[in-house]
């Protein structure tokens, strides 16, 4: 008796997967960033009211960084499913998760109705945030990478990338919106829309996520040998190195955005005075440039076939760019403001475009969903997760200097320069063992 053959890999779907992955991380990194919006407007007191309001933007700032330490978690549920199921499968999921999650959020009473057991909920909440989001970043590459053509996957990886400025502009337009009511009814209720809008956007991308066939690469991988049992236990026995780098490398990706757009809000509004809607309409415009120049970014890269030189060259005007930065921010107008942040955003837009696709092709198809979700989500714990607070506290110590500042910004691009180059080398020392055609086609 014959075995039954298996079926053919799925077919590539390059166009309807990249919208799929822009679409989806769109929704999930709205999300992710009407919280840290509203941790730096209104979580303080209305989660934390009997604090001060130093501690109660620390404690805000708190709840929003335990959202980056529930991402390591996320990745590893959602990167095991991801690579033993199908990453198709592990994204309806992560949708569903973040949706609800920020919904009940726009739902949960404040401390003043229900005491502490009000901040309790809220972490709850964004625990489940961290966790869809730790899962949703990698399986959104993969499902755009995956199904380019070949030799086009870093620019196919952009789209999932895109998601982020396009989430923070409707963020920012959400509270921008709200935030046209008066002080008090936007604290009472106003602040609450934004998150409930996020049922709708559930709908819509679920509508796009499930007309998405499966990935060919891991349909192709799947019919070669069974999936790997316990893919992080692979992934730690055989690619310690590229995933320790590929943490690092990034640092700045992840960093830079909480650094220089959530924390900037308290910045701007706590330490210089601005008007609140002057430093949101700023981040706006940053937010405009960052998801124009994210597909230039990763085209430009593709063309130049030299993605580690192209990355290191945006490194270096990262690590300039946070000086100019705040010395027109300090200036406090809203031009000085716009072009400073316009100007910020370049470096990290065009390097945030193209590290997904980079990172990617260092791991085999059987566990590149777990290999770079576990990386990009830990480091987003520490980079992520801590940057707003490490802001806060080098504000508070050092009032009327920006400088420390922006040489923290510094270190951050730094720290990614160091592990861009070092996993370059590390992909040239094992160029053509790729397992497949991304790995390939990104040298």
């Amino acid at each position: 008796m014959s075995a039954t053959p298996r079926p053919d890999p799925a077919p590539r779907q390059p166009a309807r997967a990249a919208i799929a992955a822009f679409v989806g991380t769109t929704i999930e990194w709205y999300d992710f960033f009407i919280y840290g919006t509203a941790a730096a407007l209104v979580f303080g007191p209305l989660f934390f009211a009997e604090a001060t309001p130093f501690v109660a933007t620390l404690a805000a700032f708190g709840t929003f960084a335990v959202g980056f330490f529930a991402r390591p978690l996320g990745g590893l549920i959602f990167g095991h499913v991801g690579d033993r199921l199908g990453r198709k499968k592990a994204l309806v999921v992560t949708l569903v998760m973040m949706g609800l999650a920020t919904t009940g959020i726009g739902l949960l009473p404040t401390y003043a109705s229900i005491g502490i057991w009000a901040p309790i909920a809220l972490v709850g909440l964004r625990i489940l945030q961290g966790i869809a989001v730790g899962g949703e970043w990698g399986g959104a590459v993969l499902l755009a990478a995956e199904h380019a053509p070949k030799g086009r996957a870093t620019f196919f990886a952009s789209f999932a990338q895109l998601g982020s400025p396009a989430g923070q502009i409707l963020s920012l337009l959400a509270f921008r919106l709200a935030g046209l009511m008066d002080s008090e009814r936007f604290l009472a209720w106003g602040w609450r829309l934004p998150f409930l809008v996020s049922v709708v956007l559930l709908l819509v991308g679920l509508f796009i996520r499930l007309g998405v066939g499966e990935s060919p690469d891991f349909e192709a991988d799947r019919s070669r040998a069974a999936p790997a049992p316990a893919p992080i236990r692979e992934v730690l026995a055989t690619s310690l190195t590229p995933l320790a780098l590929a943490a690092g490398a990034n640092t700045f990706a992840i960093g830079s955005v909480y650094l220089f757009n959530t924390f900037m809000i308290t910045y701007t509004t706590q330490y210089l005075g601005l008007p609140r809607a002057t430093i949101l309409d700023a981040l706006l415009v940053a937010a405009c440039v960052q998801f124009v120049m994210t597909p230039v970014g990763a085209r430009i890269a593709e063309l130049i076939r030299n993605e580690r030189l192209f990355l290191q060259g945006t490194l270096i005007w990262a690590m300039l760019a946070p000086y100019p930065l705040f010395l027109l921010v300090d200036m406090g107008s809203v031009p000085a403001l716009t072009l400073g942040l316009a100007l910020n955003v370049l470096g990290s837009a065009t390097f945030y475009a193209v590290i997904a696709g980079y990172v990617a092709g260092a791991f085999p198809t059987r566990v590149r969903y777990t290999a770079i979700s576990v990386a990009y989500q830990v480091c987003g714990a520490l980079a992520g997760g801590l940057t707003p607070i490490v802001g806060t506290l080098l504000a508070e110590r050092f009032q009327g200097h920006w400088w420390p500042i922006a040489a923290f910004g510094t270190t951050l691009a730094a720290i990614s320069f160091v592990c861009v180059t070092a996993l370059g080398r590390y992909r040239g020392r094992t160029a053509g063992t790729a397992p497949s055609d991304l790995g390939a086609a990104m040298p």
